[in-house]
């Protein structure tokens, strides 16, 4: 079966999980208004994976909508991604990176996606000027690596990453091309089943450095179908890189990220970030951590690890920057600077009083609930 008739299988109505969920005609009604606002999207591969006979099971959580998700605290635009949008699906907040939302399709809708306002709902911020797009990173030549992004980069026809690809490995100045995609997660036989896909990608990695960014989230999503699409990238010199999120009830528990992220390595993925959940509407209520437990989670976890494992940076996405979670004192936060918006604050250390429970940083890097 070839990957394109496997997607005739996806899990797209609320309906479809009547077999193994039994749910009360309320139960159900509460679920088919969350999919009316963010919709369900699972693949059958990733489908057989929920082990149903336990409510608690991270990739049912990961993948079925749920009741909280009609608690709409929080925002839509967490990291202030309509103030760095130069046109639609072109955003320059990094003087050094461009970011292109080259689709607002995944082959799944994760239920914590921080881009909710937009994922399998608007194509109000999607690409559809690529040549615009392309002559902006030609002319910005303070620009040294793009992130082709979505939605799901792997979602768009095997043409228009051609195209992208052609385009954007002309650019001299860019030093790597980053491609942002669950697909080896949530649908891995679309990687190592496609040869016309592994053949462009071939094509202009030889040209230009091509690294995916992935994310898994945890230890049960490395499957031996998830290794043959990793293998099937790492075998044409496509680098990996491991972007999770710290997620309540998933993998808030230092042996379950110290087996994720050792796993991630075993797989020849290198762990890159552990990101904050986001205080995302219809996501923050029931997937975020607060920082107090972060941070001893995650020194929990590097203590299990070996120094490959825990090269990553636990750190949050915030309007000003990517800003590290570096530790704690007995009544301090501490943070670090690892990109930022102003040039100036690069590499700045602050600290802020603990709360133990907040989750986040406000505008003025104060920490909130």
């Amino acid at each position: 079966m070839s990957w394109k008739d496997m997607l005739k299988d996806n899990i797209l109505r609320i309906e479809d999980l009547d077999k193994v969920l039994h749910m009360s005609p309320e139960e159900k009604q509460r679920l088919i208004e969350v999919s009316k606002r963010h919709p369900m999207r699972i693949t059958k591969y990733y489908f057989d994976l929920i082990d149903w006979s336990d409510k608690e099971d991270p990739i049912r959580k990961l993948s079925v909508p749920h009741g909280m998700e009609l608690n709409n605290a929080g925002d839509y635009d967490t990291s202030g991604e309509a103030t760095n949008t130069k046109m639609p699906g072109l955003q320059h907040k990094y003087s050094t990176t461009a970011l292109v939302l080259s689709t607002n399709v995944c082959y799944m809708y994760c239920r914590h996606c921080f881009r909710k306002r937009m994922v399998g709902y608007s194509t109000e911020e999607v690409n559809q000027r690529m040549a615009e797009s392309i002559s902006y990173i030609r002319e910005h030549t303070e620009i040294n690596n793009v992130l082709l992004s979505g939605g799901d980069f792997f979602a768009v026809p095997n043409r228009v990453i051609e195209e992208y690809l052609k385009n954007l490995s002309a650019v001299n100045h860019l030093d790597f091309i980053r491609l942002g995609s669950r697909t080896p997660v949530v649908f891995p036989q679309r990687i190592y089943l496609d040869e016309e896909l592994l053949s462009i990608l071939k094509r202009y990695s030889a040209v230009k450095e091509i690294i995916v960014i992935t994310q898994f989230n945890h230890p049960r999503e490395l499957t031996e179908e998830a290794k043959k699409a990793i293998r099937a990238l790492k075998n044409i010199g496509i680098a990996i890189r491991n972007q999770a999120v710290l997620l309540k009830g998933i993998n808030d528990d230092p042996d379950v990220m110290a087996e994720l992220l050792s796993g991630l390595t075993a797989f020849g993925v290198h762990p890159y970030y552990v990101f904050q959940c986001r205080p995302v509407r219809f996501v923050k209520s029931h997937f975020q951590v607060p920082l107090y437990e972060g941070i001893e989670i995650i020194s929990k976890a590097k203590r299990k690890l070996n120094g490959i494992s825990k090269g990553f940076r636990y750190a949050l996405s915030h309007p000003d920057g990517k800003i590290e979670i570096f530790g704690k004192t007995d009544s301090d936060f501490i943070f670090k600077f690892h990109q930022s918006k102003n040039i100036l604050d690069s590499d700045r250390l602050f600290m802020q009083p603990i709360h133990k429970t907040a989750t986040w940083l406000d505008e003025s890097l104060k920490p909130i609930e």
